[in-house]
């Protein structure tokens, strides 16, 4: 074997982590293998790139695959190679992460999946190869994000209370948060409209309704800002 094929000798894998919002607590989607290694454990949606296909597009389809979730978008974060971290050889993935509604979505396992489902990620302890890293990984850069740029919007619907949107944000940075200073902190990006109305049908005392300023989000998102609490 000449010195440049032992280069060559190595698998690329992807591995698409999936957050999603319900009722406060923040998920990630799991699927139970149906395969070996690690046949009837929980892991990431994640499995081998075809030799001739990009990153991006193997992230997409395999996602499709083994869940039915179609047309989410995915993003990089990071790649991790350290030997042995798959049984059948040298495998390195690149993981990848979303934040979706959980409710905009129903599943379809299949492949080497035999059982989709949604996790409260307080109490996942234990997953096949090193997904337990990979996920930590994911939700530190979820953490990061949501500090730097409106994430979570795309979770509430049209019109939204800041309990609610406060809510979103508790539940990504495992903390909460005085009411007084988000709200401040929030009004002051000029992200939010007020719509002038309040709720309906409410047990309470009625909350004011908002909607997000899209031109606003736009720039936000683009430029990004600093939304520490």
């Amino acid at each position: 074997m000449s010195e440049e094929k032992k280069f060559f000798k190595s698998a690329f894998s992807v591995d698409p982590v999936i957050f999603g919002f319900d009722q406060g607590d923040l998920k990630v989607l799991l699927i139970k293998r149906g395969v070996q290694p690690f046949k009837d454990q929980w892991a990431l949606p994640g499995d081998l790139v075809y030799p001739n296909e990009d990153l991006d597009s193997a992230a997409g389809r395999v996602l499709g695959e083994l869940t039915g979730l179609k047309d989410v978008y995915l993003e990089q974060v990071h790649t991790f190679g350290k030997v042995g971290r798959h049984p059948l050889g040298r495998v390195i993935t690149i993981a990848y992460y979303s934040l979706i509604k959980i409710d905009n979505f129903e599943f379809t396992p299949a492949s080497l999946a035999s059982h989709v489902e949604w996790h409260d990620i307080s109490t996942i302890k234990e997953l096949a190869f090193d997904h337990m890293p990979i996920l930590k990984t994911c939700f530190d850069k979820l953490k990061w994000k949501i500090r730097s740029y409106p994430v979570g919007f795309e979770l509430l619907p049209k019109k939204f209370t800041l309990t609610e949107l406060q809510k979103v944000y508790e539940a990504i940075l495992e903390k909460e948060l005085d009411k007084r200073n988000f709200r401040k902190k929030l009004l002051s990006t000029k992200l939010l409209t007020d719509l002038n109305e309040s709720q309906k049908g409410v047990s309470h005392r009625p909350a004011k309704l908002y909607s997000f300023d899209t031109a606003k989000y736009e720039q936000l998102q683009s430029q990004g800002y600093n939304f520490e609490i």
